[in-house]
Parts: structure tokens; C-alpha cells; sequence
């Protein structure tokens, strides 16, 4: 595979706050237009992984490089431009605005118009982008509703639309089936199925909800204690003792 194959690259990344090693040397590649996961047990390093992707964290070692360019030092408020968007464990929503508006707040980084013209004012073909995406996501007899008042599956959904209205070349998605019940799994599986496969974008994800992963992803990366112990296709992954051993332990792996 040549490096024009692979959207972005970890090479070496460490991550330490005072005497605390949170990433070590770790080096992984996201293939374009793939679903590619970052599992491992809590406190592994995911989330810490995505705040230096995204910028949030500067590594203390190594390099990140995007779509061809070395981000490491990039600030964060540049990643949006470049094609990066996110969404987060925590709801990150605008719960006084409406469910259109907040996807409306996504397309923003798409031109110089003003902020209060692309929420009050928007133009024909950004407002029907917005609406389009919340047809996608189950979403669009809820656009003039506020945000806080979908339940939580539904706000999980605004908050995938917003991101998907960066147009993105990556789309990172933390833990984005937390808290979803099986149908609400099963319409994102369809979507970031859609996403990869007919539309070529690629996509990172940090998830603990094993049947959503393995459906999805096309290649899975496995950390514990903040080192990279294992790699491969789902199948693979599946049957790793190093896996089996770093969620159930020792004797959960030998029964």
C-alpha cells in the first residue's frame, strides 16, 4: 500500500501529562474511504488518541500527517477547513437552537458568509443540504424543533448530521453508539455503511459496542494502557488472545 493509499498516519505518537504516560509510541494508518476502529479497554488512550488527531492535544512525541500534510502542530480551529470533523462522547449540541440550525452551523466552514446569515438567512442550496441530511438520519420532521428536545438517540443523530455537513474527508466518531438501542444501532450501521462504502469517506471511530464494530469497520486497532496491542480485520481481531485477555483478563480468556 503507498502512502497516497492512507488518509492519515500516527508514527511514534506519545502522550504524556507530568509523570503520566497516556500514548506510547503508537503508530497506526486509516486507509481512504474506510470505517477503521479504535478499540480497547476504558482508559486505553482512544480518547486521547482523538484529541491530539483533532488537535485538542499536543503530543509530547511522534507525528500525525492528514491527507499528506504533517498536522502535529496544527491548531484546532484548522482541522474543520481541512476536511477534519468529530463528534463527541459527551453531547457537544447548541440545545437553544433549532435542529436545522445546528446542521446549519456545520456549513459553516464552507465559505465567508456570516454566521448570522447562514442561520437566519441561509442560501437556497445550504438549507436544502441541511435538510437532506436529516432526511438521512431520521431527523427532518424535527428541524424546527430545539435541540434539547429530542431524546438522546435523536440528539446522537443531530450531532452525526452537523459533522456530515463539514463535507469531511474524515469523519472521527467517539463512542457514537453509546446509549443507542438496537434499532438506533442498526439505522447508524446503515448510514456509516452509506458513508464509506458509496460515498468514499473515511471514517475513524471509538466505539465499545462490538456489533456495531466488527459490522462495520474494515480494519480495527486495538490499544491497552496506551500501546498498540493489536491489529487486523475483524475476524482477526475476533480471535486475538491478546485481545480476549486485555477486556476479560486472564481467566476470562481461559474460560
Amino acid at each position: 500500500m503507498s502512502s497516497h493509499d492512507n488518509l492519515l498516519s500516527l508514527k511514534g505518537l506519545t502522550v504524556q501529562f507530568g509523570g503520566l504516560t497516556a500514548i506510547k509510541d503508537l503508530s497506526f494508518e486509516v486507509k481512504r474511504g474506510t470505517v477503521h476502529a479504535l478499540i480497547g479497554p476504558n482508559g486505553a488512550g482512544k480518547s486521547t488518541t482523538f484529541n491530539c488527531i483533532s488537535r485538542y492535544y499536543d503530543p509530547t512525541q511522534g507525528s500525525i500527517r492528514f491527507d499528506g500534510t504533517d498536522i502535529t502542530h496544527r491548531r484546532a480551529d484548522e482541522m474543520a477547513g481541512m476536511g477534519v470533523a468529530r463528534t463527541f462522547q459527551n453531547l457537544e449540541l447548541f440545545n437553544e437552537l433549532s435542529v436545522l440550525e445546528n446542521v446549519l452551523l456545520g456549513t459553516y466552514s464552507h465559505g465567508a458568509r456570516g454566521l448570522r446569515k447562514v442561520l437566519r438567512a441561509p442560501a437556497v442550496e445550504t438549507r436544502e443540504f441541511a435538510e437532506h441530511l436529516l432526511q438521512r438520519v431520521g431527523l427532518i420532521d424535527y428541524r424546527h424543533h430545539f435541540a434539547k428536545g429530542l431524546d438522546f438517540g435523536r440528539q446522537k443523530m443531530l450531532e452525526l448530521a452537523r459533522a456530515m455537513a463539514i463535507r469531511p474527508k474524515l469523519l472521527l466518531l467517539d463512542e457514537p453508539a453509546a446509549g443507542l438501542r438496537n434499532r438506533e444501532i442498526d439505522a447508524l450501521d446503515s448510514i456509516l455503511t452509506e458513508l464509506a462504502g458509496k460515498e468514499g469517506m473515511t471514517i475513524l471511530l471509538v466505539e465499545h459496542v462490538m456489533q456495531l464494530v466488527m459490522s462495520i469497520s474494515e480494519r480495527i486497532t486495538v490499544m491497552s494502557f496506551g500501546q498498540k496491542i493489536a491489529e487486523g480485520t475483524p475476524q482477526e481481531i475476533r480471535s486475538n488472545e491478546k485481545v480476549i485477555e486485555a477486556y476479560l483478563g486472564k481467566g476470562g480468556a481461559h474460560d
